[in-house]
């Protein structure tokens, strides 16, 4: 469970417990082992800024003590300059869920000893007993590298677990260690010089930059004893990650294989996953068929059959693609791969007003952008977070999926499935080239008053393992099914009910034509007419700014699509190939469809995003502004497509 921090007065119920703190630089391991230590599934990425709110946990059962864990952002320092770092701060002298923390774990990247032992020194200035964590244990052993804990332990003064976040080889003994440093704390006004009184900065007494080169010195020295100056075993550890960065960082070869990875993963979310969607299909199409055939002209029943299940699997037979995509970035982040691909493009981000940890975020907005744009609290810049978050909504979430998917199986109905792979991989390329075109604007209309810069460590390369990959995967497509489930819920009852309603004598296209939802559609007509669609089209349009998913489902009920077809998918691509405006004419057409892909590519149609943006940017009239401004561009862009693609097709 995660949970927010309490407020500062300190009301929260202390417990007994010990509260175990997890403090460490990002890609040292941290995450993966409050995992382990609380058999939980969050995400693990390598990347600064992936973890913008902390995260709190009991101990798993198998380690029979009983403790909390908090896992805070991954920071270099305690000396904030940014977001997440703050918090990381903060969580460390606030009452929470579990009560206030009572031991520190400083999680330190075995091979990266001489970058992140400078945390664990600062740690230790806080006063609380504390252990130092030592990940990256399996890249140790196959060094054949002396590691001398006892060196380390003895420098720190504290004790010291060697950790395999791999196998998870360790946390018994990290239990065990936690027992034996388990004391009363000091008073929360005595850690190291802090002030914890409520409502005050918690910060520690900054370095000066003579102190700081005095302490990094005694780092350096330490890490070299510690690995007892076998530099050859580090050599060995590096050569491969140095041998592959030759290429993967290369200026022209890194770029061609970075574009080459993006389209082989976004063109086989549509190939990969036909075959599971056309399961999915099938059992939501049986299922619907069969309430509807136990009792015909039960209103229940119809609803059950017509608007709840067919709705409802109308969207969830593109939850495959949705796991592929999350599966994908999952696999190239467990690599250690997004890392570089972030360093790759902060140069031409550069010239975007930008920097290469906007990438992080950017590329969080291709699964969703609530957040993204959480993790852009690790841009020191408020101007860089602005643009960032400004830009996020144009990035092809997982919500999109199954309205692109609809409209590229229209578009290549019968076709070979790699062409509509190859135009979805393109839409993800074109929302990114928006996305820079429109950072480009605003980097002109939001003129630079602070100087920032990039640094990010490189972890090394590793295989990731599939297993756990596949679980944290299938976790996400979980979450994403719970929070698109009740929405979808609600409009299925909403736009059934109003197709359905006033009940009166007619054919179905009369009895939709006369329903509420067909009367007040019509003063839709006007807004929409431009864009090459009618006011059915109309609707399904404002349903998604609820959830875009909804879209998908409420075509498949306006437009009733039966259960004759092979699948509900077929049926419903079906049911657009046969409607028509009252001349005759085809409603869906190239034209219109392609308008709608603009409009949905451009659009900023989440409540939720709306709502996280007030909410980053601490700012109404942001989130307003941003509304307002990508629907308009949205809409004309939309019709403007329509216009140009309907004359091509009369000369």
């Amino acid at each position: 469970m995660r949970f927010h921090p309490e407020s500062q007065d300190g009301s929260t119920a202390e417990l007994a417990r010990p509260v175990l703190a997890l403090v460490g630089a990002p890609n040292s391991g941290k995450t993966t082992l409050y995992n382990w230590l609380t058999s939980s599934h969050y995400r693990v990425v390598n990347y600064p800024g992936s973890t913008v709110e902390y995260a709190v946990g009991k101990a798993a059962p198998r380690l029979q003590f009983d403790f909390a864990v908090i896992d805070t952002p991954g920071t270099y320092s305690l000396f904030p300059k940014s977001l997440d770092e703050e918090v990381t701060l903060k969580a460390l002298y606030m009452s929470h869920s579990v009560g206030r923390v009572t031991h520190l774990a400083v999680v330190v990247d075995g091979t990266q000893l001489d970058r992140h032992l400078l945390l664990a020194k600062q740690a230790k200035a806080i006063g609380l007993p504390m252990m130092v964590i030592v990940t990256m244990a399996d890249l140790i052993r196959r060094s054949s590298v002396k590691f001398r804990v006892d060196v380390l332990a003895q420098a720190l003064d504290c004790p010291v677990v060697l950790f395999d976040g791999r196998m998870g080889q360790g946390l018994q003994q990290i239990a065990q260690t936690l027992r034996q440093i388990s004391e009363p704390p000091a008073g929360p006004d005595t850690r190291g010089g802090i002030k914890a009184h409520a409502g005050e900065a918690l910060k520690l007494q900054p370095w000066s930059d003579d102190q700081l080169l005095l302490e990094q010195s005694s780092v350096d020295s330490l890490a070299r004893e510690v690995w007892h100056h076998e530099i050859k075993g580090l050599q060995e550890i590096y050569h491969a990650t140095a041998s592959a960065d030759r290429i993967l960082l290369h200026p022209v070869y890194g770029m061609l294989v970075f574009f080459l990875l993006m389209s082989l993963l976004f063109t086989s979310i549509y190939w990969l996953a036909k075959p599971m969607m056309e399961g999915v299909d099938l059992v939501f199409t049986g299922a619907s068929e069969w309430v509807l055939h136990q009792q015909p002209d039960s209103v229940l029943f119809q609803f059950l059959g017509e608007g709840l299940l067919k709705g409802f699997g109308s969207v969830m037979v593109f939850v495959p693609q949705i796991f592929i995509l999350f599966f994908g970035i999952g696999l190239l982040e467990g690599s250690g791969y997004l890392a570089r691909a972030a360093t790759l493009i902060d140069r031409p981000f550069a010239k975007l007003g930008l920097s290469g940890r906007s990438f992080v975020p950017l590329l969080s907005g291709f699964a969703c952008a609530v957040p993204a744009m959480m993790a852009s609290r690790n841009l020191s810049s408020r101007r860089d977070r602005w643009i960032t978050n400004f830009i996020i909504p144009l990035m092809t979430c997982s919500a999109r999926l199954p309205v692109y998917s609809l409209l590229l199986g229209f578009l290549f109905f019968n076709e070979p499935a790699w062409k509509a792979g190859v135009a979805l991989a393109g839409l993800y390329l074109a929302s990114a080239v928006l996305g820079a075109l429109a950072a480009g604007v605003l980097n002109l209309l939001l003129p630079r008053r602070e100087v920032s810069f990039f640094m990010m460590e490189l972890p090394l390369y590793r295989r990731p393992r599939l297993t756990v990959l596949f679980r944290q995967s299938l976790h996400r497509t979980r979450a994403y099914i719970l929070r698109a489930g009740p929405m979808i819920f609600f409009f299925a009852l909403l736009i059934w009910g109003g197709t359905h309603f006033p009940t009166g004598a007619g054919t179905r296209a009369e009895g939709l034509e006369k329903s509420y939802l067909g009367q007040m559609g019509h003063y839709l007509t006007p807004v929409v007419k431009p864009m090459g669609v009618d006011w059915r089209v109309g609707i399904g349009m404002i349903s998604a700014f609820a959830a875009r998913e909804v879209f998908v489902s409420t075509l498949a009920i306006i437009f009733q699509v039966t259960g004759g077809e092979a699948s509900r998918s077929e049926g419903l691509l079906k049911a657009m190939g046969e409607a028509r405006w009252p001349d005759g004419s085809p409603l869906f057409t190239g034209a219109s469809v392609m308008a709608l892909i603009v409009f949905f590519m451009v659009a900023l149609q989440c409540m939720s995003t709306f709502a996280v943006a007030s909410k980053e940017n601490s700012s109404l009239a942001f989130a307003i502004t941003q509304l307002v401004v990508l629907n308009l561009v949205a809409y004309g862009l939309a019709v403007g497509v329509f216009q140009i693609f309907s004359m091509a097709a009369l000369s």
